[in-house]
């Protein structure tokens, strides 16, 4: 039998937490966040080039003393401050993504190593792009909150009404070309990525969604300007 298609679920931060089967989408939520950092990793050591913020992270380590998965973790923590503007709430799988992805991601890099055939680091980028839209449709599908990057271009489609095509490409634009200019790493994975990222999601999602009741799946009015 086909899998339903996925449904976007527009909640309240509180009531995200009131919509019930919190055994099943808290531990999804986790693994979700923890495999899209180790699938990070993945990228990172196979050397041939990462998504657009990614190039961004791996540009800041080059200037300051932290970690990639540390740079990770503070960007994540700016952005989410970018959201009062914007008039955007936080749920607890947006505390958790910049919490745990840092750490995952970190983990990866010191476990995994760059290979010296380009074949097998050509292996790492593809699985790493796999398991990231894998990880990726895991902690959407829990419904508990956007990451503070998806955040961001969302409230900026909110607040200008301008569509979600036009603000993620600008602000990944952004971050990539600021990257770039960090000495972060563009290359095959990032055209990949910003190719395959998007169908993988999708067809992920519908076989991870957790499926919420009818009456806590309904969107909330939009809030008042």
């Amino acid at each position: 039998m086909a899998r339903p298609a996925y449904t976007p679920v527009s909640v309240s931060p509180v009531a995200q937490l009131r919509t019930g089967r919190l055994v099943r989408r808290l531990p999804q939520l986790v693994f979700g966040l923890m495999l899209y950092g180790w699938s990070m990793a993945l990228m990172v050591e196979a050397g041939l080039g990462l998504d657009p913020w990614d190039v961004f992270h791996e540009g800041l380590t080059k200037y300051l003393p932290l970690t990639f998965g540390q740079i990770t973790m503070v960007v994540g923590a700016v952005v989410l401050i970018l959201w009062i503007p914007l008039r955007q709430w936080p749920g607890v799988g947006t505390v958790l993504n910049v919490l745990l992805i840092g750490i995952a991601v970190d983990q990866g890099i010191a476990l995994f190593e760059q290979p010296d055939s380009l074949v097998l680091r050509a292996v790492m980028l593809v699985s790493g792009v796999v398991l990231n839209g894998l990880a990726g449709a895991l902690y959407i599908g829990a419904h508990l909150g956007p990451g503070p990057r998806d955040g961001l271009f969302l409230g900026l489609v909110r607040r200008t009404g301008y569509s979600v095509r036009l603000m993620r490409t600008s602000v990944e634009i952004t971050v990539l070309a600021l990257g770039w200019l960090l000495g972060g790493t563009v290359g095959v994975g990032t055209v990949l990525y910003a190719l395959a990222i998007g169908p993988i999601v999708q067809a992920f999602l519908p076989l991870v969604q957790v499926r919420l009741p009818e009456a806590a799946a309904a969107p909330e009015p939009a809030p008042a300007p």
